[in-house]
C-alpha cells in the first residue's frame, strides 16, 4: 500500500476510534448526569474552551511537536473526558470538559495540517494535481469517520438495553415529557430510564479503551512528517501569530455580509445543541428510556450523511437558495410538531422520525453554510472561517447554557425565532449579492464542499 494514503487510514480510523466514544458520551450527557444540569453545563464549558483553543492553539501546538504528536496529545484530553464520567461531578466533569475543549482545535488543525502535507507529497511525486489528491484524502477520512455518530450510539444502546430493572412507565410521568416537561429530574429518574452503576461504568470502559487505542494507532503506526516538508507546509498553512489571526477574526466583521451571516452559523450550535442536550432527554429518554437515545441518534448520524454527500452533489443542479429553503421548511415544521406532540411509548416510529428530518436539516445547514462561506469569502478564507467556528460554538455554548433553566417549549420558540431571522439575514446576503454581481448569480455556482464540512462537529 502507498504509505502517504496508510498514514491516512490510520488518521481516519483513529479519529473514528476516538469519536465513537466522544459522540456516544455527547449524545447521553444531559441524560446521564440530570441532576442541577450537570451534564449539560459540561457541553457548554467544553465549547467555550473550543473558542479560546481554536483561537492561538493550534499553530503553537504544531509548531512545537508537530502533527503526530498533536493529534496523540490531543486525543489524550479526550479519554481526560471519559474519565472524568466516571465519578461525575461538578469537580470532576467540568475540569476535564475544559482539557477535551483545550484539545479539540489542536487535533482538527493538526488533521488538516498532515493530509495537506501527505497529499501534497504524493501528487509531487506522481506529477499529479496536489488538490485533487488532498480532496481524495479528506474523502476518505470523512467516509471512514462518519460512520464513529452510529457506533458510538449503537454502544450505548446495547449496553443500556441489558438493565434489568425496565418498568413501565406511568402516565403521570409521562405527562412530564414533551415541550411542557415538569423541569423536575422525575423526567428522568423513572424506574426504566436509571441504568444501573455497573452498566455505565461497562459503558464508560467501553468508550476510554476505544480512545486508548485510537492514541496507540496514531503513536505506533503513524509516520512523523519529515521537519523540512512540515515546515514548509506551515508556512503556508499557519497564520504568522496568534495577534494577527484574533485581529483578522475580528476584522473580518467590517464585512457587512460576515455580520448578516451571524444568525445563521449561530443557529447551527443551537439546533445541534437542541438535539443532542434537550430532544435526547426530555422525549427519549423520558418516555422510552436511555437505551434509545443511541438508536435515536444512529437515525439523525445516518441521515445526516447520507444527505451531506446527496446535497454537496445535487447543489450544483439546485443552487444554495433551493437547499436552504428545504432545511428551513423542514426545521419549522419539526419545531411546530415538536411543540404540539405528547411523546408517548406507543408511538415508537416518532421518535426516529424527528431525528430523520432533523439530520436532513442539518446536513444542508452543515454543507451549504460552509459553501456558501467558502464562496463570499475566497480571499479571506481564513478569518472567514475562524468566524464560522467562533459563531457555531457560541450557538452550542448558549444552548447547552440555557439547557436547565428553560422549559422545552420556550427553547423551541426560540430557535424558531433565530431560524426566522436568521433566514431573513440570509435572504439580505443573497440579495447583496445578486445586486453586485448581476451577470453571475452566486445561487447557481457549485458549492465546494470541502474538509472544512464537518469540523465544527468537535
Amino acid at each position: 500500500m502507498e504509505r502517504n494514503l496508510k498514514n491516512v487510514l490510520i488518521i481516519s480510523f483513529g479519529f473514528l476510534l476516538l469519536f465513537t466514544a466522544y459522540g456516544g458520551l455527547q449524545s447521553l450527557q444531559s441524560s446521564l448526569h440530570s441532576e442541577e444540569g450537570l451534564g449539560v453545563a459540561s457541553l457548554s464549558v467544553l465549547y467555550a474552551a473550543l473558542i479560546l483553543s481554536s483561537m492561538f492553539l493550534p499553530p503553537i501546538l504544531i509548531k512545537k511537536l508537530g502533527c503526530k504528536w498533536t493529534m496523540a496529545g490531543s486525543m489524550c484530553c479526550y479519554i481526560a473526558f471519559s474519565l472524568g464520567n466516571f465519578y461525575a461531578s461538578w469537580y470532576t466533569l467540568i475540569p476535564t470538559s475544559v482539557i477535551l475543549g483545550l484539545g479539540g482545535a489542536p487535533l482538527w488543525s493538526a488533521k488538516c495540517t498532515y493530509l495537506t502535507i501527505a497529499g501534497n507529497s504524493y501528487a509531487e511525486k506522481a506529477g499529479k494535481n496536489g488538490k485533487d489528491i488532498i480532496n481524495q484524502y479528506f474523502g476518505v477520512f470523512f467516509l471512514i469517520f462518519q460512520s464513529s455518530g452510529i457506533w458510538g450510539n449503537l454502544i450505548s444502546s446495547l449496553i443500556f438495553s441489558q438493565a434489568s430493572n425496565k418498568v413501565e412507565i406511568s402516565e403521570e410521568n409521562l405527562a412530564c415529557c414533551g415541550a411542557y416537561d415538569c423541569m423536575t429530574d422525575t423526567t428522568n429518574t423513572t424506574g426504566s430510564t436509571e441504568p444501573s452503576n455497573s452498566l455505565i461504568y461497562t459503558l464508560l470502559g467501553v468508550y476510554t479503551a476505544s480512545g486508548v487505542l485510537a492514541v496507540l494507532l496514531i503513536v505506533i503506526f503513524l509516520d512523523q512528517i519529515k521537519s523540512d516538508q512540515a515546515e514548509t507546509e506551515k508556512e503556508k498553512l499557519e497564520p504568522p501569530s496568534f495577534w494577527s489571526t484574533f485581529l483578522a477574526t475580528f476584522q473580518h466583521l467590517k464585512d457587512k455580509r460576515q455580520c448578516l451571516l451571524i444568525p445563521l452559523t449561530m443557529y447551527s450550535g443551537f439546533e445541534q445543541g437542541f438535539l443532542s442536550g434537550d430532544y435526547t432527554k426530555t422525549y427519549v429518554t423520558c418516555a422510552l428510556g436511555i437505551h434509545y437515545v443511541g438508536y435515536a441518534m444512529i437515525c439523525f448520524s445516518a441521515v445526516n450523511s447520507l444527505c451531506s454527500l446527496l446535497f454537496g452533489k445535487i447543489s450544483q443542479f439546485t443552487g444554495r437558495k433551493l437547499l436552504f429553503a428545504l432545511a428551513m421548511v423542514t426545521n419549522i415544521a419539526s419545531i411546530v410538531a415538536l411543540l404540539l406532540w405528547k411523546p408517548h411509548p406507543k408511538q415508537l416510529a416518532v421518535f426516529f422520525v424527528f431525528p430523520a428530518l432533523w439530520g436532513l436539516a442539518d446536513a444542508i445547514w452543515q454543507t451549504q453554510t460552509n459553501g456558501l462561506y467558502g464562496i463570499l469569502f475566497e480571499k479571506h478564507k481564513e478569518a472567514a472561517f475562524a468566524n464560522y467556528r467562533l459563531w457555531e460554538s457560541l450557538g452550542f455554548v448558549i444552548a447547552f447554557g440555557y439547557s436547565t433553566k428553560l422549559q422545552v417549549y420556550i427553547k423551541l420558540y426560540i430557535l424558531l425565532s433565530v431560524l426566522v431571522l436568521a433566514m431573513v439575514m440570509y435572504g439580505a446576503v443573497e440579495y447583496l449579492e445578486a445586486k453586485n454581481s448581476p451577470g453571475t448569480p452566486t445561487a447557481t455556482k457549485k458549492e465546494n464542499v470541502g474538509p472544512l464540512t464537518q469540523e465544527t462537529h468537535m
